[in-house]
């Protein structure tokens, strides 16, 4: 979905990382191969009870907030609610110079 342009959006849960504008990002395949680079354009703070349409512009769809949750849930291996914080991450693909 990134290398075609239909995703430019991210939400992590506990950001060890503390991303902020203009980091640069390394995106890997769960091999930990690089298969683009990009850099943060913004980021935000909130709830998953909280998102508005803009935070889910450029994300993948869920049929439903209990398919959500439930996803986050397995990929964090922990119980996700909507209470939970979720850090939004937009970024923008660059070019490596090759």
């Amino acid at each position: 979905l990134v290398l075609i342009g239909k995703k430019d959006t991210t939400w992590r849960i506990n950001d060890e990382k503390e991303l902020s504008v203009n980091d640069e990002l390394s995106l890997c395949y769960n091999s930990g191969e690089e298969f683009a680079r990009a850099i943060v354009l913004w980021t935000k703070e909130t709830n998953f009870e909280n998102l508005t349409e803009e935070d889910y512009e450029g994300h993948e769809k869920f049929s439903s907030e209990e398919e959500m949750l439930k996803t986050y849930s397995g990929y964090y291996n922990r119980r996700i609610t909507s209470r939970d914080k979720v850090k939004i991450i937009k970024f923008e693909l660059i070019k490596n110079e090759s």
